[in-house]
């Protein structure tokens, strides 16, 4: 017998309603928690799609396999959907960070978009895709680019190690998207390591979007932060919120979210858990 999925708060054309009501807000910003490492950031009308994973190419992928990724929630939108797309990030090649049949669709409906990418993955990323191969805007660690009204900052992830190609470039990242008077760490998957803190601790981050599956070797694929070590580095770095993510998209790597919230709670560490679809607001006070 199938499990039944883990329903999302908003999904497809009610959450896309949702997102329109709220682009005429010149004040606050917005997030949507898409699964996975996914969001959606929006601010005075500008949308900037954070990792986005909207599709079953994992699940068919490796079905028949001793690793199967059953999923446990269900998809939240239709990537044919996503419109008004000013910028896309992957934070590494992953297929949860870097999935072709959720951005090749985001690509083609947004035409005017730009894609921040590692430097170090352009080559696999425009064959990925199938765009050219000038097409992303590459990032290094301790690099920064402005697009519009957001400035992205490179940040190294550890995914299990800091791994960097020929030239220096760092393959797996974090970004600290800079816009307004906020900035938003979204870590991509990332173990601890020290240096993260003396890089990060500079931004004042308002909210750290923070992995919790953890780092287990016996499943067989590359760890997180666990629950702990995510609320560890938010009180480290003072942010305002913690928003949980990573956990409930497959069931052979996840974790139990309430433990994050009794850990948090229990050291006053403040934090938003979001839903699939789930909404959080920013408010500019």
């Amino acid at each position: 017998m199938t499990a039944q999925l883990i329903k999302a708060v908003k999904k497809d054309h009610a959450l896309v309603q949702e997102m329109d009501s709220l682009a005429g807000d010149e004040k606050d910003f917005h997030l949507w928690w898409l699964g996975q490492s996914g969001f959606l950031l929006q601010w005075k009308g500008k949308r900037v799609l954070i990792d986005p994973y909207l599709s079953d190419s994992l699940t068919n992928k490796y079905a028949a396999t001793e690793r199967p990724h059953t999923r446990m929630s269900e998809r939240v939108m239709d990537p044919q959907l996503l419109s008004n797309i000013s910028i896309v990030t992957s934070s590494h090649n992953h297929t949860d960070h870097l999935d072709a049949e959720t951005l090749v669709p985001v690509l083609k409906n947004n035409p005017r978009i730009k894609f921040i990418i590692p430097e170090a993955n352009r080559e696999f990323v425009a064959e990925r895709v199938k765009c050219k191969k000038e097409f992303p805007v590459g990032l290094n660690d301790r690099q920064a680019v402005t697009i519009g009204e957001f400035t992205f900052h490179g940040i190294p992830a550890k995914h299990n190690v800091i791994e960097r190609d020929g030239n220096g470039n760092c393959r797996y990242m974090g970004y600290v998207i800079e816009f307004g008077k906020w900035r938003i760490y979204h870590s991509g998957d990332t173990l601890w390591f020290d240096e993260m803190v003396d890089l990060l601790q500079p931004f004042a981050i308002d909210v750290a979007i923070l992995p919790i599956n953890g780092n287990d070797p016996a499943r067989k694929v590359a760890g997180n932060l666990d629950y702990r070590e995510a609320i560890k580095l938010g009180q480290v770095l003072r942010s305002k919120s913690i928003i949980p993510c990573h956990y409930d998209m497959f069931t052979f790597n996840t974790a139990d979210v309430n433990d994050f919230i009794k850990e948090a709670e229990s050291v006053k560490q403040p934090y938003t858990v979001l839903k699939g679809g789930g909404h959080f607001t920013g408010n500019n006070d």
